[in-house]
């Protein structure tokens, strides 16, 4: 007889997953408000290879709309200015030759929807993947039953990775409407 956790185990972790990639995802949507995290993605050339701007520099938020950027190395500041004027960012930095400075503009309205029907698309996409685990656990428990697994079982555990899934899509709801209402905080 194979045990129930055999697929839920892996279920679980799938949906954990789905919920932490979630929660980075909405980390580098910016919602008006300096968060470093938006700088994660763009990666600078040191040395021949692409390493991201904190492994070059010090970044720190002096205030709610301005992220500051100290290079370790003079010879960065042109490189970073150009990865971050390159990048989707849309922002243009200031560099006064001691520190790169990024000022994040006030979003307008039309935007600030725009970037709540991206984040709630991501969200989207991490409940298929609760889903998808959700589905592929149950496929496991009812093929389980012709190797010998008692229904009774199956059912229960069929019932316990519904819960998982309910515990999960509330996660992802909970993550969504934090940043819509970080996102829509003027």
């Amino acid at each position: 007889m194979t045990d129930p956790q055999t697929y839920l185990g892996p279920a679980e972790e799938k949906m954990e997953l789905a919920v932490a990639f979630l929660d980075e995802s909405l980390a580098h949507i910016r919602a008006g408000k300096a968060n470093p995290k938006i700088l994660d993605g763009i990666r600078v050339d040191y040395y021949g290879s692409a390493a991201p701007i904190s492994n070059v520099a010090n970044i720190s938020v002096p205030d709610a709309r301005t992220i500051t950027i100290t290079p370790w190395e003079k010879s960065m500041f042109k490189e970073i200015e150009k990865a971050i004027i390159n990048s989707e960012l849309g922002i243009t930095p200031e560099n006064n030759g001691e520190v790169i400075r990024i000022s994040i503009p006030p979003l307008t309205e039309e935007r600030r929807k725009a970037l709540v029907k991206q984040s709630k698309a991501e969200a989207e996409q991490a409940k298929v993947s609760v889903r998808n685990a959700r589905r592929d656990a149950i496929e496991g428990l009812k093929k389980a039953i012709k190797q010998g697994m008692p229904e009774d079982v199956e059912k229960d555990a069929e019932a316990s990775a519904q819960k998982l899934h309910d515990k999960f899509l509330k996660k992802i709801d909970d993550l969504f409407s934090a940043k819509e209402k970080e996102i829509l905080t003027v």
